[in-house]
């Protein structure tokens, strides 16, 4: 279940709340009763190390990247294209 940061308009308190997708979010703040907003937090999700995104997904995945000719044509995300 997802962790949810909210914060009271009133009185600043911040907590955090684990629900599920489909509860209703929090509108009470549980030390004043006043109104309280969702916090947009940073994601306790990371891609760290081999696996897939490693091995399938990233630059460095083993095989040798060509060198850029720089001649222009195919290369659109080089950055000697630009």
């Amino acid at each position: 279940m997802p962790l949810y940061e909210y914060q009271c308009k009133s009185c600043e308190n911040r907590f955090e709340k684990r629900q599920k997708f489909s509860d209703p979010a929090e509108t009470v703040c549980p030390s004043c009763g006043g109104e309280v907003e969702k916090l947009i937090s940073q994601s306790g999700f990371a891609l760290k190390g081999g696996g897939w995104y490693g091995d399938g997904y990233s630059s460095s995945n083993g095989k040798p990247t060509p060198p850029c000719q720089g001649g222009g044509g195919g290369c659109a995300g080089c950055p000697s294209a630009a």
